[in-house]
């Protein structure tokens, strides 16, 4: 990973929750209203934010090409935004 700074930045997320109570997130809202779809869900687990703190399930997803985290924490959605 990069030595670029970060933040936590809180975001609206749009999901599915299957008959089982699995939850797949589907695309990222920004406060500005841009709107990132996830490729795809390449993996979940319990983990901390190594960047910016805070933690809970760390979702590894793929959007246009790239790989990125999001974080349920709690009820709350967050990704690690880069600064500047």
């Amino acid at each position: 990973m990069s030595d670029t700074s970060c933040r936590k930045a809180y975001v609206s997320v749009n999901l599915d929750v299957d008959e089982e109570g699995r939850i797949c997130p589907r695309c990222i809202r920004w406060k500005n209203g841009r709107i990132f779809q996830i490729d795809r869900i390449l993996y979940r687990c319990r983990a901390a934010s190594e960047r910016v703190g805070g933690g809970g399930i760390r979702y590894t997803v793929l959007i246009g090409g790239r790989e990125s985290f999001l974080f349920q924490e709690g009820n709350r959605w967050f990704v690690e935004a880069r600064e500047g």
